[in-house]
């Protein structure tokens, strides 16, 4: 077998390295990429990353290269950050000036000279603007904007004049929200607060739906809070991505209750604070405006107690001298009427006393000739009442033979006329009476044909039936 060339590895990168310095020793390169596996030694202030480029159809990545940056380049980074206000880390698109290296142990690598801050504030301002675009294209019955601002359903709707029961959408683990419920329940004022606390993730654009979800269980809870808080700590510009998702900031849009907005930023609004109905900062500047809300309710009622309190006064004092008025009107009337009335008095006082006395005279004679009447009249009366009686008596025993003559001639006419009636002497004359069922009867209806009939003369009862009903005039005996 003859004997194969060959060459140790350490000359084949030496010849590598050789290569890559001829074509890239003196050129850099802007450079496009997302950062992913980012790692930093604070110690010796490294960053070691790799760079990646993916398919914009399939998000599969096409193309990679280790990283690094140290001295000017992590000098560089650190200013990135202070500018964006954005970690330099996993998952971000940057745009870097680049050095190519190759080392014979760790390969081939890309340093870093620098760092384009605002290709990344650009790149984020970008997908903001198509997020609020959309927002305003696809709902615009409660999403519209005039000019630069945004009018939302939220942020038409009129808050509560007191604020007292809260929704408070926070981490659990946030400072901000232990800032936020500090500040508002411990107000120098004394104002009551009842907060109910609904946790999720808020931060990570990928923690989207559960930040969502939280905003439809406090619409579900049917409770009637009077706002709805939304509030995190402060962080990296892409810790705030979650705020900027178009299905939370349609969510917030369209909320039936007003939502304040206090997610810990300073330099940028996300698009939640835009759809909101009052954006603040901070969690604390949140409370404060709470706060200040109701104290402003409170300054307002203090207020218009002043201004009662004043203008009862004014009336009061208006009155009581219209009322001091009156009364020395009263008085000084009441005086002069008394004064007239008095005259008068005496004047029917003596009136009174000379009629008084002429009347008892006058009804005093009245009485004297009645009490003569009174002794004698009885006398009389009863003189003419006992001749009445003794005519009467007379009367009596002079009429009473007569009377009884005439009543014994009517008892006699009576006493024939009842005997002519008899059905005896009835009978006699020629009638009958007429029995049906054992029942003495005058009534044809009563009696049927074919039935029997009983029919009693003068001295016989003849039992017969009938054989034939029919009309009779009574004409036969007319006289």
């Amino acid at each position: 077998m003859p004997e194969i060339t060959h060459i140790r590895l350490s000359e084949l990168n030496s010849k590598i390295n050789d290569a890559i310095n001829r074509s890239f020793s003196s050129a850099t390169f802007w450079v496009i990429a997302d950062v992913t596996n980012h790692t930093f030694k604070s110690q010796s202030n490294y960053h070691y990353f790799e760079l990646v480029e993916k398919d914009t159809n399939s998000n599969n990545i096409i193309a990679k290269l280790s990283g690094k940056a140290w001295g000017s380049g992590s000098t560089k980074i650190a200013n990135f950050e202070r500018i964006t206000g954005q970690k330099f880390a996993n998952n971000i698109n940057v745009l870097l000036n680049v050095k190519v290296q190759f080392h014979s142990v760790y390969g081939l690598q890309l340093e870093i000279n620098d760092i384009d801050p605002n290709f990344t504030l650009g790149v984020l301002e970008q997908q903001r603007q198509a997020t609020l675009q959309r927002l305003v294209d696809e709902n615009p019955t409660f999403i519209r904007k005039v000019g630069e601002k945004y009018f939302t359903k939220n942020s038409q709707l009129k808050l509560n004049i007191v604020i007292q029961k809260i929704a408070v959408i926070s981490s659990k683990t946030s400072a901000g929200a232990e800032d936020f419920k500090h500040s508002l329940l411990n107000n120098p004022y004394g104002y009551i607060f009842y907060i109910d606390d609904y946790y999720t993730v808020v931060q990570g654009e990928s923690n989207a739906d559960q930040f969502l979800s939280k905003i439809i269980e406090v619409f579900n809870s049917q409770k009637p809070y009077d706002a709805v808080v939304i509030t995190r700590g402060g962080g990296a510009q892409t810790d705030f991505l979650i705020f900027d998702n178009y299905n939370i900031g349609r969510a917030v849009a369209k909320f039936p209750i007003p939502i304040i907005t206090g997610i810990g930023h300073q330099k940028n609004e996300t698009i939640a604070d835009l759809m909101a109905n009052t954006q603040t900062k901070t969690p604390t500047k949140a409370a404060e405006f709470i706060i200040a809300h109701n104290k402003s309710y409170e300054d307002a009622m203090l207020s218009y107690q002043k201004s009662i309190v004043i203008k009862s006064q004014q009336l009061f004092s208006f009155h009581f001298q219209s009322l001091a008025s009156l009364n020395s009107i009263i008085v000084n009337n009441t005086r002069n009427i008394l004064t007239q009335m008095k005259d008068s008095l005496v004047q029917i006082n003596q009136v009174t006393i000379n009629t008084s006395k002429s009347i008892l005279f006058n009804h005093r004679n009245s009485l004297v000739n009645i009490s003569t009447q009174i002794l004698s009249k009885p006398k009389i009366i009863l003189y003419n009442r006992i001749n009445d009686i003794k005519n009467t008596v007379g009367n009596l025993k002079t009429f009473n033979a007569q009377y009884l003559k005439n009543k014994r001639g009517y008892l006699g006419h009576y006493s024939s006329v009842i005997k002519l009636m008899a059905p005896v002497n009835i009978l006699k004359k020629g009638f009958a009476i007429v029995k049906f069922n054992g029942k003495i009867t005058s009534n044809p209806e009563n009696i049927l044909v074919g039935k029997d009939i009983d029919i009693i003369l003068s001295e016989t009862e003849i039992k017969a039936t009938v054989n034939h009903k029919s009309k009779y005039n009574g004409t036969e005996f007319n006289l």
